[in-house]
């Protein structure tokens, strides 16, 4: 989910935790809970510093070791005993337990967008993207939002929480088992389906599909239960040549293929150098796809620049390759 989805639940799981007796009965400790499940809401994602490092490594590693499971024990132990550093006259249990909550929330939360986590490490390294929340809910945010409102003007947090989460667990339900139809029309239409990644929008009624047989790849937006594809591309493999050998060894372009399950690629040639395209097709947006990793190769076989992220016009694209940690 986004960073303030994850922030508001970590105050929820705070005003959750007035359902313990020792949360209830001890402010100091309630206070020192509600700081721990925030942070703790949090914390996963402070992987995002690595943006700072470059687009590569982020992605290489974003909402990976910070979501495993070795991490979920570790975010709370950490955070209940920075927070019981300074206030050691609370129940340290009760404090670790709350926090410990809001870190696997997070983290299950996580797992139903299409970016997805690799929240089964170290068994795998899998992905695992189920594809029926989209990373911004605005249903799931206003109800957090409103349940916040109706604390601060006195509603008992607890019960109020239990039925806020109550219904988001049957808005889970719901969306799952519209996405679940979405698979079974595919199926439905196409009996050679090997891989279907769903991305929901912010709108209810509107998904995005991208759809791997054994000979294409079908991009398609679905709108009111009505499936419409939009573009459609041959499967072709990677070619076993020196440029794709070394387009592959790049750092953005190997970061790019670890994480994108449904891509394509192109090579164009220019004048003085080739230019290997690899374009992520879950993301289509405005009739283009923004999630991408490009590589520029001379006539020598150096690589001149590389970038993979999300890129809205080719002159952007231009600029971000100019000012990469390649020299041009």
């Amino acid at each position: 989910m986004d960073t303030g989805t994850h922030i508001v639940m970590g105050v929820a799981i705070g005003g959750l935790a007035t359902l313990d007796p020792a949360v209830q009965s001890d402010p100091a400790l309630f206070n020192a809970v509600l700081v721990g499940t925030i942070a703790g809401s949090h914390a996963p994602d402070l992987d995002t510093v690595l943006k700072l490092r470059n687009n590569a490594t982020y992605l290489r590693h974003h909402r990976g070791a910070t979501h495993s499971i070795p991490a979920i024990l570790m975010w709370g132990v950490v955070i209940s005993g920075i927070i019981h550093a300074f206030v050691p006259s609370v129940d340290f249990i009760h404090l670790w337990a709350w926090t410990f909550l809001a870190v696997a929330v997070h983290v299950l939360t996580d797992i139903f967008n299409a970016y997805g986590t690799q929240a089964f490490r170290p068994f795998t390294n899998k992905w695992i993207a189920y594809g029926f929340i989209n990373t911004f809910d605005p249903y799931i945010f206003g109800l957090h939002i409103a349940g916040i409102i109706g604390w601060v003007l006195g509603l008992n947090p607890g019960p109020t929480w239990l039925i806020i989460y109550a219904v988001i667990v049957l808005y889970y339900i719901k969306r799952y088992l519209e996405k679940r139809e979405i698979v079974t029309k595919i199926h439905d239409h196409y009996r050679d389906v090997e891989k279907i990644a769903t991305s929901p929008t912010v709108k209810q009624n509107k998904w995005r599909v991208a759809i791997t047989t054994q000979e294409q790849f079908h991009v398609g937006s679905v709108e009111d239960g009505h499936i419409e594809i939009v573009d459609t591309f041959d499967r072709q493999p990677l070619p076993d040549t020196p440029i794709m050998k070394l387009a592959q060894n790049d750092k953005n372009i190997a970061a790019f293929l670890s994480f994108s399950p449904v891509y394509r690629w192109v090579i164009n040639e220019y004048d003085d150098f080739t230019e290997v395209r690899f374009i992520d097709l879950r993301y289509r947006a405005r009739g283009r796809y923004p999630f991408v990793a490009v590589v520029q190769i001379d006539m020598d076989h150096n690589i001149k620049s590389s970038y993979t992220g999300w890129i809205y016009s080719e002159h952007k694209l231009r600029n971000k390759l100019y000012i990469s940690d390649y020299p041009v």
